[in-house]
């Protein structure tokens, strides 16, 4: 199961000076976010404020309170493609999950290293954190190094793949930090995993 990182607002400014460019010399678009959703904002000058709430709506900048108004594809392209192109992989995170009291994947969790491995190579210098959690059954310091056992081997999967990574977390919190809450020496298979985050 992938999880997904919290969004964040994107939005992207022009400074167009050239002649018959556009009819807006400088002016502000709000995009929608990576999952679809999009946020908020406010654009402030002498003659007001514009918010903008829908995605790929614009505002100028020279000052001016007008309505917000459309960007279409093409002159976002023109206007923005060199700063699409070089946006960075947005950070994406993954949860593996194991089999009671080991460190073996559950076979829905092993499908999922070729997605793991896709994502830190596709970073040009990836930091990743690999976050071992067990369940409550037995005893808690056997849980803490149970934990440091399935990121460590989730760990060593990523540099068996020969990829280059600019920084590698292994750590564990045992049965703290539970995705789902139970009391102690409970069997909750969602507890049984490790947590990796590629930015």
């Amino acid at each position: 199961m992938k999880a997904q990182l919290k969004t964040v607002l994107m939005i992207f400014v022009v400074l167009l000076f050239a002649a018959g460019c556009t009819t807006h010399k400088s002016y502000v678009v709000l995009m929608e976010n990576a999952d679809g959703t999009t946020g908020k904002l406010a654009v402030t000058g002498a003659g007001g404020e514009v918010v903008l709430e829908k995605p790929r709506t614009a505002a100028d900048l020279d000052g001016r309170a007008g309505a917000p108004f459309a960007v279409a594809e093409d002159v976002l392209k023109r206007d923005f493609g060199p700063a699409l192109a070089a946006q960075p992989p947005l950070p994406e995170s993954f949860l593996l999950y194991y089999k009671t009291g080991g460190t073996v994947l559950t076979e829905e969790s092993r499908a999922l290293i070729p997605a793991v491995l896709e994502a830190t190579g596709k970073h040009p210098a990836p930091d990743v954190s690999v976050i071992g959690h067990t369940d409550t059954i037995g005893d808690s310091a056997a849980n803490e190094k149970l934990a440091l056992q399935r990121a460590q081997a989730v760990a060593e999967i990523i540099q068996r793949a020969g990829l280059q990574v600019h920084d590698l977390t292994v750590t564990s919190h045992g049965e703290k930090n539970l995705l789902i809450p139970t009391p102690d020496n409970t069997d909750e298979p969602r507890n049984r995993r490790v947590e990796v985050t590629v930015r």
